[in-house]
């Protein structure tokens, strides 16, 4: 043990004589391992960011719109087509049992209005079992009622974006807001969600009775609807409310084996792991960028151990002559790489978490320092010394003293 603490002196002797030298060598080192930590933990904090994003929209949601429209031959965009019906949306919670809550809506554009105060928003229709597939609970106030649904009450319940913008700091409920031409009572205001993973503004919206909708907002007879948002009792049992939704719906429509479904289901879980997929190929090629660094900057500290051995020949014969072993000059040129190679890896981390503190402050991306990958990145500075200050080391450990002596 104590020849180990000589030969970390002498090693850390000989970095301090050739400063500038021992600082470009581990340069390599220093960006790679800094790549690693800044790339990880933006990357960690992306995926926490978009997980957070997406369960803001509820609770094992999937997403069911009408069909393509087809006209001519030429296919229209997803939702084109008409087909949803309220009568769909009340089947799917009652005959598909890995569903709890089935809700049935309709939406539209408008300018909302109170007093001098106007804002131009997104206005929904839809029944309670809306709020239980976004398990979205108010902050202030109350929720309409089955009984409002039935009657087509004008009341609605807003999001804070509008509360904001229609009210300032004063209190919404019980307050009279225009919605188009239709005046409506404030019940409540939805706790805030914040942006959902498609960089939506959650919380600019209004909320009335479906009924409602469709007589007073966008005057719309009949049953049909614009979408249905659904909620699995599990998220194990995302796969199987699926196909329950498909299967329902296409004996509803009356649609043969050979049909094309006049309607799409879209599984958020599956649109989550899209998203993960694309994050985790821009860290891997993250990666791949750090790991160039840090094989650059292991043949920088191969290339200057090499330097330092020949050097240092004739202390290294002198050494030999007076009774040092080989396996102790070995062990000093083998540590003095690994501590050159352990700084800039210390040095790397430092400067990783540093600017994943400085992009976390200066933008909206989510950081997320991951202790494993700081402790990997730096032990892997560690072996890079030993790999590429083996053959160095080794070198110094095999000259003859002799020669080694006659050395100028």
């Amino acid at each position: 043990m104590m020849m180990f603490w000589m030969a970390v002196r002498l090693a850390l002797r000989s970095l301090v004589r050739n400063k500038v030298r021992a600082m470009l060598t581990v340069l390599g080192i220093l960006m790679g391992v800094a790549s690693v930590v800044a790339s990880s933990a933006i990357g960690a904090g992306a995926k926490e960011r978009i997980e957070s994003q997406f369960a803001s929209l509820g609770v094992n949601v999937l997403m069911v719109w009408p069909g393509a429209s087809a006209t001519g031959g030429a296919r229209g965009a997803a939702g084109s087509a008409s087909g949803l019906t309220e009568d769909d949306a009340l089947a799917l919670s009652r005959e598909v049992p890995s569903l709890s809550a089935s809700a049935p809506i309709l939406s539209a554009s408008t300018q909302v209005v109170s007093g001098s105060r106007n804002w131009s928003t997104r206005v929904y229709g839809s029944t309670l079992d809306y709020f239980r597939v976004r398990a979205w609970r108010t902050s202030d106030g109350g929720l309409f009622t089955d009984a409002d649904v039935r009657t087509s009450a004008k009341v609605c319940v807003i999001g804070e974006t509008v509360r904001r913008e229609l009210f300032g700091d004063e209190s919404a409920l019980g307050r009279t807001m225009r919605v188009g031409r239709m005046p409506c009572t404030v019940l409540g205001v939805m706790e805030s969600k914040g942006q959902s993973g498609f960089g939506q503004d959650q919380d600019d919206l209004v909320i009335v009775p479906l009924s409602t909708f469709r007589t007073r907002v966008s005057h719309r007879p009949g049953r049909e609807i614009g979408f249905v948002m659904a909620s699995a009792r599990d998220p194990a049992l995302m796969s199987r409310a699926e196909e329950g939704i498909t299967r329902l719906l296409r004996q509803r429509h009356r649609l043969s084996g050979t049909d094309e479904s006049d309607f799409t289901v879209r599984n958020m879980a599956d649109v989550i792991k899209s998203f993960d997929e694309q994050r985790a190929a821009i860290s891997l090629l993250l990666l791949v960028v750090a790991s160039i660094s840090l094989l650059v900057g292991g043949i920088g500290v191969m290339n200057i151990m090499l330097v330092s051995v020949t050097e240092r020949t004739r202390e290294i014969g002198i050494r030999l002559s007076i009774g040092a072993r080989s396996r102790d000059i070995l062990a000093q040129f083998l540590i003095e790489a690994v501590v050159l190679a352990s700084v800039g890896g210390v040095a790397g981390l430092a400067l990783g978490i540093g600017a994943s503190l400085i992009v976390g402050m200066t933008t909206s991306w989510t950081v997320k320092v991951q202790p494993e990958t700081a402790i990997l990145a730096v032990a892997v500075a560690g072996g890079i010394g030993v790999i590429f200050g083996f053959f160095p080391a080794r070198r110094a450990a095999k000259m003859d003293p002799i020669t080694a002596l006659r050395h100028e």
